[in-house]
């Protein structure tokens, strides 16, 4: 499987972009829906599968996916160590009204309730990605430079239930809706 990484949809006026994190092997179907009514899709790391990219079906096409600490090739099955081993750790996307930038955030202390190191190591960013505290926030501190997480989009971990969170852009205009789900792995 080859991810479809373009970086580049700047010249799209409007769009949706379903933002994902933390599935480890396992998505729940309310997410997926969501995200499959997106133009594109970013996960933000501990992907777990090929299958969970596989699933996911934008709009375009486009899947931008990057490596979590526990996207290693010896975590994943035999088949898909030559994916995995791709997997960026950090991607950029322009989008109309600015950048994106997605990592995992295992290198960055993210347990303080600031983003700053997470902002001082993309300052060209409009809006940075992270995953890995399973953590849902969208933190508006720096108007000019959001950090988000949407959260486990899987049931590892998922703080009461699987989420994800939509970027709707439209020209320069960007507002975000949150998703929280109850956890279908419990019934």
């Amino acid at each position: 499987m080859l991810l479809n990484q373009k970086t580049d949809f700047s010249d799209t006026l409007r769009m949706k972009v379903g933002i994902i994190s933390d599935t480890h092997e396992e998505l729940d179907d309310q997410v997926i829906t969501v995200i499959n009514d997106c133009d594109i899709a970013i996960h933000a790391g501990d992907i777990g599968s090929s299958l969970i990219l596989e699933i996911l079906q934008p709009k375009t096409g486009h899947v931008i996916a990057v490596a979590g600490n526990n996207d290693k090739p010896y975590l994943w099955d035999f088949k898909d160590w030559q994916l995995v081993k791709n997997l960026p750790d950090v991607q950029e996307l322009l989008l109309p009204g600015g950048k994106i930038i997605v990592e995992h955030g295992h290198e960055h202390d993210m347990y303080k309730p600031a983003h700053q190191d997470l902002r001082s190591s993309h300052p060209q960013a409009r809006l940075i990605v992270y995953g890995h505290t399973h953590i849902q926030v969208i933190d508006k501190d720096e108007p000019e430079q959001y950090v988000l997480n949407p959260g486990a989009a899987g049931y590892t971990r998922n703080k009461g239930g699987p989420s994800c969170i939509v970027l709707s852009i439209d020209n320069n205009d960007w507002d975000y809706e949150v998703f929280k789900f109850e956890d279908s792995s419990l019934s």
